[in-house]
């Protein structure tokens, strides 16, 4: 059974860094590509990075470009998104997602989902 597990989110200060974990269980990672995408109170899910599973291809929504890194490491099963330089609109639940086809910051286009883990930028 496919199982996603968030972790490592929390409250932080303006400018301040968090790294979010995203656990696999019951597959391999190795042959999913991995997406983070976060859902603020009142908007839409939005995708903010992904991975791919093949040659490690990323790719970031424009409004986390450079602040927010997201990586994997196959040994632990385990995908991460390094976020620095957290601003108030970072605010929001943060998913990990799975899927075996590269698709991008589509999250319709996912077929696994974590329970999400809460991200607060605020002062």
């Amino acid at each position: 059974q496919v199982h996603l597990v968030e972790s490592g989110g929390g409250w932080v200060q303006p400018g301040s860094s968090l790294r979010l974990s995203c656990d696999a269980s019951g597959f391999t990672l190795d042959y999913y590509a991995i997406g983070w995408f976060r859902q603020a109170p009142g908007k839409e899910r939005e995708g903010v990075a992904c991975i791919s599973s093949s040659d490690g291809r990323t790719y970031y929504a424009d409004s986390v470009k450079g602040r927010l890194t997201i990586s994997r490491d196959n040994a632990k099963n385990t995908v991460y998104l390094q976020m620095n330089s957290l601003k108030p609109e970072d605010t929001a639940v943060y998913y990990c997602a799975a899927d075996l086809v590269y698709s991008g910051l589509y999250p319709e286009m996912y077929d696994y989902w974590g329970q999400g883990t809460q991200v607060t930028v605020s002062s």
